[in-house]
């Protein structure tokens, strides 16, 4: 009897250190569970809203706060061998600037947001820049990338006169965080038409664009997009992309590819 002493401690010593495991375990499940995207809720961008804003809209931009959109999409890496999704629920939120200008924000995902900013330049509505801003999960380690760029005068968004077929060069150069270099964006940007679209139940007059885009210098590919903007504000109504980009990296060339999707549900915005 004497000898069977010691095991009630060794009963609790691996029963403590099983429980550290788990905790471990648990931990690291949840931590990495953190890093996987997944869609932005409209409450999540709500927040993001500075208070106070009172900049009034007028008659040529959307009014600000979160709008809903839903669709879906998929992003993928060819090196390292990674893809995330993108949606359902994809908020897009409309920040007005003292300036007459305006910011657009697109949450395709946790890990992926994109902003554009418009300008009204004697009626005609341009594009001034944006940002893009990504995360990758490899293992336990997240890998982000924020992108800048900026817009030639004349690069259109909604021209005030514009005819079936007529074309406007664009072009827009910008920087990344994590690749050296500058790349340029550029290319024709083609009226397709006018559509009518439903948005919420409600029938929406919306020009109809065709955006082809090579991108050049840091990165190479091409960016094929219909995007549909509300004829009288500008507000993006309905967004279809395919975008295929080249890096080099110092462990070779990873290419990043992009489909997607995204449509207004409701022009009524949530503040």
């Amino acid at each position: 009897m004497v000898g069977t002493r010691p095991r009630p401690r060794l009963r609790r010593w691996w029963l403590a250190a099983g429980l550290v495991v788990v905790l471990v375990v648990a931990g690291a499940v949840v931590w990495l569970a953190r890093g996987r995207a997944r869609p932005v809720t409209v409450e999540e961008a709500r927040q993001r809203l500075r208070p106070g804003a009172t900049i009034a809209p007028g008659a040529d931009r959307p009014s600000p706060g979160v709008y809903e959109y839903r669709g879906s999409g998929v992003e993928r890496l060819t090196l390292p061998p990674l893809s995330q999704p993108e949606g359902p629920t994809l908020p897009g939120t409309v920040t007005l600037r003292p300036d007459g200008c305006w910011t657009f924000r697109i949450d395709y995902s946790t890990n992926h947001w994109q902003t554009w900013t418009y300008c009204r330049r004697n009626g005609d509505l341009e594009e001034g820049g944006g940002q893009s801003w990504q995360r990758w999960m490899i293992g336990p380690t997240a890998f982000t990338n924020l992108s800048t760029f900026v817009c030639d005068a004349g690069t259109m968004v909604l021209p005030s006169a514009r005819v079936p077929g007529q074309e406007w060069p664009a072009r827009c150069t910008g920087t990344s965080d994590s690749v050296k270099g500058v790349a340029t964006s550029s290319g024709p940007y083609r009226f397709v038409g006018e559509d009518r679209l439903d948005v919420g139940g409600t029938p929406v007059t919306a020009a109809h664009f065709l955006r082809l885009r090579d991108m050049t210098g840091a990165q190479q590919g091409t960016e094929r997009s219909d995007v549909w903007f509300a004829d009288d504000t500008g507000l993006p109504i309905r967004n279809e992309r395919s975008i295929r980009v080249r890096t080099d990296t110092p462990i070779g060339s990873s290419t990043y590819t992009e489909t997607g999707e995204f449509s207004l549900v409701s022009a009524v915005p949530h503040r």
